[in-house]
């Protein structure tokens, strides 16, 4: 026995990964069905060795299904999600809208797994931001040992983190530059991606800051603790899959990096690849695919009393969208809902 899904935007990037991950995990699932908008109706997507025909999420009926995947902008999720919600289908949701809604719970299962029951509230539940998802599976383990003061990170976001079309403006822009007379100008990012880097991730606030790196600073207050203090700069870079991370932390008390580094070697959802040698560390391309939170060049930070430094990487379309996503539904499944 299992669980009736539906996931909503199962065209995109994310939706697919979702279908591809939900078969690898070998979710319980006794049906599934992929939706999309009419434009993409009749679209084939796979599901493990089956292919299945996308359908129409305006006219779709959520009654008797048991999860919904919400892969798809805040816009349509303002429209469909409640109306799911509304007929008893559980909403996991991967768009910003109900982050940070105070009575829908935002999950990160290694870190919070237990703010999942919440969910009855609205019968929906979010998935965080894609850098912010990834820093906290790092962060959790190490607060619980000796409580974080203070997080300064600076991302290194991939162009997937915008959609196929900023995967597609990279691809384009590069091919450009070696033929400079087929122009590719900036659409999706204000500046050219292509051998660039753009400090500029979302819209900008009135404090400076742009809201992704607010997202990061109010969303790992709601997961991890309300008391840590964070600040972000938030960069897009001209890789493909892969969000990279460059964490500072500060802690009330001292937390020797040895014992960080072991702290994190047990850490689920961590895998720690730290030598101090040439190549003794992970980067973006070498962790597409992987389910693993990647962190390297753990080390003590002398300038402040009781500081660490360390680098995190993971594939942003899995922990950072489609395997949260699932993972959150699995919690949902061991802990909440009856299968069949």
């Amino acid at each position: 026995m299992g669980y009736k899904v539906a996931v909503v935007g199962a065209t995109g990037n994310v939706g697919r990964e979702m279908l591809n991950i939900l078969a690898e995990r070998q979710f319980p699932v006794d049906e599934i069905c992929a939706l999309a908008s009419r434009k993409s109706l009749g679209s084939e997507v796979s599901f493990g060795d089956k292919t299945l025909k996308t359908k129409d999420l305006d006219t779709f009926d959520f009654t008797g299904w048991d999860i919904a995947l919400f892969a798809v902008g805040s816009d349509a999720t303002k429209i469909y999600a409640p109306k799911a919600a509304k007929a008893g289908c559980v909403v996991i949701d991967n768009s910003s809208l109900y982050r940070y809604d105070a009575d829908v719970p935002l999950i990160v299962p290694e870190v919070n797994a237990d703010a999942i029951t919440g969910y009855t509230k609205k019968n929906i539940i979010a998935n965080p931001n894609c850098s912010t998802a990834q820093m906290v599976v790092a962060l959790k383990p190490l607060h619980d040992r000796a409580r974080i003061k203070r997080v300064v990170v600076s991302t290194y976001q991939s162009v997937s983190g915008a959609g196929k079309a900023g995967i597609d403006e990279l691809w384009d822009q590069t091919k450009s530059i070696y033929n400079p007379v087929d122009n590719k100008p900036p659409t999706k990012f204000t500046k050219q991606i292509a051998f660039n880097v753009i400090p500029h991730i979302d819209v900008f606030m009135e404090d400076g800051s742009t809201k992704e790196e607010w997202k990061m600073v109010v969303e790992t207050k709601k997961i991890v603790d309300k008391d840590i203090k964070v600040t972000a700069t938030c960069v897009r870079v001209p890789v493909f899959v892969g969000h990279a991370e460059s964490i500072n932390i500060e802690f009330e008390e001292f937390l020797d990096e040895d014992e960080a580094r072991e702290i994190l070697r047990e850490a689920p959802g961590v895998m720690v690849i730290d030598k101090r040698e040439d190549g003794g560390y992970v980067t973006p391309t070498e962790c597409v695919g992987d389910f693993a939170t990647f962190i390297s060049r753990i080390r003590q930070d002398g300038t402040i009393e009781n500081g660490l430094n360390l680098w995190c990487v993971s594939d942003n379309l899995r922990k950072g969208a489609a395997l949260n996503a699932v993972q959150i539904a699995e919690t949902l499944g061991q802990r909440c809902l009856k299968k069949g």
